[in-house]
């Protein structure tokens, strides 16, 4: 059976370049309707013989109202202009139920069209098939990559986006450089409101921080996610380079003790104000030092100031004053009150895992753990007595070999080049994602080798 379509594509203006004009998007679309009284309505919807001629595209409804008719009768409309191009027993069947055929014109604007319509009627042909819809959504902001074919269009593709999308207030593009000692990407607004403080939701955590300063990738979701999954409640975990917290506050929340560290201040600043928002003060532990100075100080300042033991998932503060007062009124019915509710646990002095979430360079500080467990004075074990097993290392890199045995060989070799070991026990590589056609990002995790830990 011969399928019928409407051509509702957008009127084709290829000569926009920095303004977008919405008022010449514009089309009218003469069909064929059918004027029903609207008790029939249903009828008529399903009939088998109207069924392949009415309308059915996206956002128009296939039966309005008559507004040239005061009895309350309908239109419903079909996908041809003509009543010829009708079957003899569709025909048949509109006459048998008394329906008058009339001409109805379908009215479509620019708010009609989709993002990708729009774009396809006003970038250059050689461009279309590449069209930059994909973006990255980071609370208010849209975040996108703009290859550099596609910067001389940049302003419109912002202002179409910022259209077709009504939670976007604000619209940036990445510029290819990046800034050196803080990692993060700098970027120019393509349209909307100047505001770069965002607050955006993930692992359900409330993370704040200035967009334009700091490395935020919303495309990390899923893997911070699934390394904190790894991570056991009593856990206590220190983290490298933290950023504002995709890693430090969802651990926190489940109940491990973080040292979170990053040399970006802006990143510490807003780290600092997520520890406060999201109710974790007393289990994360914000810093702004070198990378290097933080893993080498690290395993003295838990031991010296341990964290407090874990004593279940962290509540939110209205659950935490419900717990207190059911403590309290199961101790004041209790009849034995020297005896505590539970079993006093020891205070949390051993580091149980290092985080590295800095793919660029985070390979180059591994250097920093040999001798973390010695004494300063070099004298003795120091910290390292306390430790049973040596702490778990989650350390992200890139490399450029693509097939995953070759990236595996690359990244151990020289994962074991800059610790000067090699790593034996409990080895895993896992594949983040592809950032470009000849680049992975990968996370490899390893316990610590004892004989770095100690070297002198």
């Amino acid at each position: 059976m011969q399928q019928l379509a409407m051509d509702m594509s957008p009127p084709i203006h290829r000569w926009m370049k920095d303004d977008l004009d919405r008022s010449v998007f514009q089309k009218s679309i003469m069909v064929l309707a059918a004027r029903i009284p609207a008790q029939k309505t249903t009828t008529f919807l399903k009939s088998d013989v109207l069924r392949r001629y009415i309308v059915d595209v996206p956002k128009i409804r296939s039966v309005v109202w008559d507004p040239s008719d005061m009895q309350g009768r309908r239109l419903l409309l079909f996908k041809v202009a003509t009543e010829a191009a009708l079957s003899s027993e569709a025909r048949i069947f509109l006459t048998e139920h008394s329906a008058e055929l009339v001409d109805h014109t379908i009215h479509l604007n620019y708010d009609y069209w989709t993002a990708d319509d729009i774009l396809q009627a006003v970038l250059p042909e050689e461009l279309l098939d590449g069209s930059p819809t994909g973006f990255s959504i980071t609370g208010h902001i849209a975040h996108l990559n703009l290859n550099k074919e596609y910067l001389p269009y940049k302003k419109i593709i912002g202002k179409v986006i910022l259209d077709k999308n009504p939670a976007i207030k604000t619209v940036v593009n990445k510029i290819d450089n990046i800034d050196t000692k803080f990692r993060f990407f700098k970027m120019e607004l393509l349209a909307g409101e100047p505001n770069f403080i965002v607050e955006h939701h993930e692992s359900n955590c409330r993370f704040t921080f200035d967009f334009s300063k700091v490395y935020w990738n919303s495309r990390l979701h899923t893997e911070h996610d699934r390394l904190v999954q790894l991570f056991k409640p009593e856990d206590v975990v220190a983290d490298v380079f933290a950023g504002v917290g995709p890693f430090a506050i969802p651990a926190a929340k489940k109940g491990c003790a973080v040292l979170a560290n990053d040399l970006n201040p802006d990143s510490a600043y807003f780290l600092s104000t997520n520890i406060v928002k999201n109710n974790v003060v007393d289990l994360v532990r914000a810093s702004c030092e070198d990378g290097r100075d933080f893993i080498r100080n690290a395993v003295f300042n838990v031991t010296e100031n341990p964290f407090p033991p874990y004593s279940g998932p962290k509540l939110s503060r209205l659950k935490e004053k419900q717990s207190r007062r059911d403590q309290q009124a199961l101790l004041q019915n209790r009849r034995d009150l020297t005896h505590p509710l539970a079993p006093t646990l020891p205070p949390r002095k051993v580091i149980t895992r290092f985080v590295m979430n800095l793919p660029d360079s985070a390979l180059d500080f591994l250097d920093a753990f040999r001798g973390i467990m010695v004494s300063r004075d070099g004298a003795g074990e120091g910290s390292g007595r306390l430790y049973d097993a040596m702490p778990m290392i989650h350390c992200y890199c890139f490399t450029r070999e693509l097939e995953p045995v070759k990236a595996a060989a690359d990244i151990r070799l020289r994962v074991e080049a800059k610790i000067g070991h090699k790593i034996e026990e409990d080895v895993d590589l896992h594949l983040v994602r592809s950032v470009a056609p000849n680049k992975d990002m990968y996370c490899i995790s390893f316990r610590l080798p004892r004989s770095v830990a100690f070297a002198r």
